[in-house]
């Protein structure tokens, strides 16, 4: 579309690939990828340094790249909003959702759901819902927005090179689990950065700095006598070619229609809630770290490197239209066709025009690699995540007597799946093609996703708020959010040289005070119907809720004191037995006369004010000890043995299992090990006086950053 690549851009590129791979390759074999824990959560063994750069990395994907910088060139900025909003919420995840899911022991926001409000119904809702909008959004946006720069930039046929993006991130993603996709975030997070730093400086340079781009800015207009002459149109109307005069504030008037201060506030805040705090992609992310504190230093790393984006990608957009404003500003919907293709208009386009227009050769091979590396590590997140909320929340449901390896084999699987409906979409995305392509995303998610962010927030701060109340809640405020969704679609905004016909209440109403409504109303709906019914019962409150994190000490050592008397019983036994020949049996006669751990219900006596309170507790799910079954059903252990014994007679089986990183088939859990895990998730919730202190100093520090860049941006 602009012009094409040299080798040496070419050579930047492949090495990149090249780097990449080996890097996958390399974790492949040397990563704990056998077990659930091990491939969808890695472990939980990453430190914050890598969490934080896997949040920032599988954030911003190519549909930053081109839709904030499109954004920011039709409108200034005001979706830098969304940057500094993320900052704030980021701190809202590390601090109160991820100790609940912790204490919880989940894998997944659907399994969260369904441990809190008990059933299976609204967890089956929330892992459909999930996966739409990873289809219809993430993928679809994402594919669109690689595929648009690389048109532009070496000139590839278009579903060959998407083919291609997408065969190499599978692969990472299929060979490595997530943690495979953390450590090649933690490089791609140095190359973006890095190279989109690059790009701003030189824009920068050639617009003379940051004032006179402002000053500037409200003066790109194309030249329409040059324009219409030039391309020889037929129609000589034009539209939107001035810039807004609130282009340089953030927050703007109520009626405004792209950010209005009170939308933005009520309603958008609140269906972030689900994107930085419920959604897997995000949330897997922090469940991977080692610890509490390592979880909450990453969401505050994240949250200072949110504060580039405005920076290094709202700013060149707005810079590209300054350089290339008869380009990125056409003037009606025939200029817009010729241009980019789109008649809805061409300020998608502004990214990739300004990195070929300015930079030089080797550095355009760069910034190309930085694109490559924002597509595939959201595709990579999105496949790991997606394949994770299938694999444990809709399979699992449909077999529950499925084994490790037979879980594993169908999240590696699912990925393959998702592959195919992938390449099938990019028709479709292809003809997809809006005029803001990241106000675009937002909408969709605030249609949709308000419901999900009010049921999360209901079921950890409010322990009555039990599964009808939040089932009823959601479910009515997502017929009313899907239901406007469609009426968007087919009311869709007309081209800008024609009338707008549509009714008012979709011409006049902002999807933001939607947003908003939708949220209260479920709130409403699900706090009337709670109280009309039973309450839950304890044990789904007793873990899932915030309140469940106080006392975490006192239950830590209780536990450990239990897991002593279980060992100390367990050798007095095979003392007093004098046919144990060897440990093995008898640890063989322990287990047979033990009862089975999955009927065993810990009750701890805890002291407490007048009687004893007993508390069950829940939390055998975390660890790779039972990694095989999140919910702890088996099948018989006898029939478990004799499956994967014939299997392990099979090479083909055995090379599979090489390849794909299955070493073990332990289907039993003990009693000690239940109590064990229980401890090390009561141990990944402490932080030292001092820690805590330097963590709660870091969070002072971003939230005060966050509010002055809205009110600086904003005035």
């Amino acid at each position: 579309m602009f012009g094409f690549m040299e080798p040496a851009d070419l050579a930047v590129v492949g090495l990149y690939f090249v780097l990449v791979l080996s890097i996958g390759f390399f974790v492949m074999w040397k990563s704990n990828r056998s077990t659930v824990s091990g491939y969808f959560l890695a472990g939980r063994s990453m430190t914050w340094v890598a969490v934080g750069a896997s949040l920032f990395v599988s954030n911003i994907g190519s549909e930053h790249f081109i839709g904030l910088a499109g954004s920011g060139a039709a409108s200034g900025f005001a979706v830098g909003a969304w940057e500094f909003n993320a900052m704030l919420l980021l701190q809202v995840l590390g601090w109160v959702f991820i100790p609940v899911y912790i204490r919880s022991g989940v894998y997944t926001m659907p399994q969260y759901l369904s441990k809190r409000y008990g059933g299976n119904r609204i967890k089956i809702y929330f892992a459909f819902l999930s996966l739409l909008l990873y289809v219809f959004t993430k993928l679809s946006v994402d594919l669109y927005a690689g595929a648009l720069f690389i048109r532009a930039s070496l000139g590839w046929d278009l579903y060959l090179s998407i083919i291609i993006l997408i065969a190499l991130t599978a692969v990472l993603t299929v060979t490595g689990g997530l943690v495979a996709v953390i450590y090649t975030d933690v490089m791609q997070a140095v190359l973006m950065i890095g190279g989109a730093l690059t790009l701003m400086v030189v824009g920068m340079v050639k617009v003379g700095g940051f004032e006179e781009m402002r000053r500037k800015y409200m003066l790109a207009s194309p030249n329409v006598t040059a324009i219409i002459s030039s391309f020889n149109l037929s129609s000589t109307n034009t539209c939107h070619i001035h810039p807004k005069e609130d282009s340089l504030k953030m927050l703007r008037e109520p009626t405004d229609e792209d950010i209005p201060w009170p939308g933005f506030l009520l309603g958008q805040t609140p269906a972030s809630v689900w994107y930085w705090c419920a959604d897997q992609v995000i949330v897997q992310r922090v469940l991977a770290a080692k610890n509490l504190a390592h979880a909450k230093g990453a969401t505050l790393m994240a949250g200072f490197l949110k504060l580039l984006p405005m920076f290094i990608i709202v700013i060149p957009g707005m810079i590209s239209r300054i350089l290339f404003t008869d380009e990125v500003v056409c003037i009606n919907p025939e200029h817009c066709m010729q241009v980019c293709g789109s008649s809805a208009g061409c300020s998608n386009i502004a990214y990739p025009r300004l990195v070929l227009g300015i930079l030089p050769v080797g550095l355009r091979g760069l910034m190309m690699a930085v694109m490559i590396a924002a597509l595939m590590s959201d595709l990579d997140s999105i496949f790991n995540s997606a394949s994770t909320i299938f694999t444990l929340d809709i399979y699992k449901h449909l077999r529950k007597a499925a084994s490790s390896r037979e879980l594993m084999m169908v999240g590696r699987l699912f990925v393959v799946f998702m592959v195919g409906i992938s390449i099938a979409w990019v028709p479709i995305i292809v003809e997809m093609q809006g005029g803001q392509m990241y106000l675009y995303i937002q909408e969709v998610a605030g249609y949709l996703t308000p419901p999900v962010a009010a049921v999360f927030l209901l079921g950890i701060f409010w322990k009555r708020c039990n599964e009808q109340g939040a089932f009823c809640g959601g479910l009515v405020a997502s017929v009313l959010g899907i239901s406007r969704l469609i009426l968007a679609f087919v009311y869709h905004v007309p081209e800008c040289d024609q009338s707008d016909t549509r009714p008012s209440f979709i011409r006049n109403i902002h999807y933001m005070y939607l947003a908003a409504a939708l949220f209260w109303i479920t709130i409403i709906i699900a706090v009337i119907v709670s109280l009309l019914t039973p309450p839950p019962a304890r044990d789904l409150i007793s873990t899932t809720t915030f309140w469940a994190l106080r006392d975490t000490e006192i239950m830590l050592r209780c536990l450990g004191e239990e897991s002593d008397k279980l060992t100390e019983k367990s050798v007095a036994k095979c003392d007093d037995d004098i046919r144990c020949a060897e440990i093995s049996d008898c640890k063989q006669k322990d287990d047979d006369c033990s009862p089975p751990a999955d009927r065993i219900e810990l009750v701890l006596l805890m002291p407490g004010h007048g009687d004893p309170k007993s508390m069950t507790l829940h939390c055998n799910e975390i660890l790779s000890a039972n990694d095989s079954f999140v919910n702890g059903q088996t099948t018989p252990v006898d029939q478990m043995d004799q499956r994967e014994t014939e299997l392990k007679r099979n090479m083909w089986w055995r090379c599979f299992d090489q390849c794909c990183g299955i070493k073990s088939y332990s289907m039993k859990k003990t009693e000690k090990e239940s109590i064990e895990s229980e401890i090390v998730c009561l141990q990944m919730l402490q932080e030292s006086p001092k820690v805590k202190l330097i963590l709660n100093f870091g969070l002072v520090v971003v939230c005060s950053i966050g509010i002055f860049m809205f009110i600086y941006f904003s005035l």
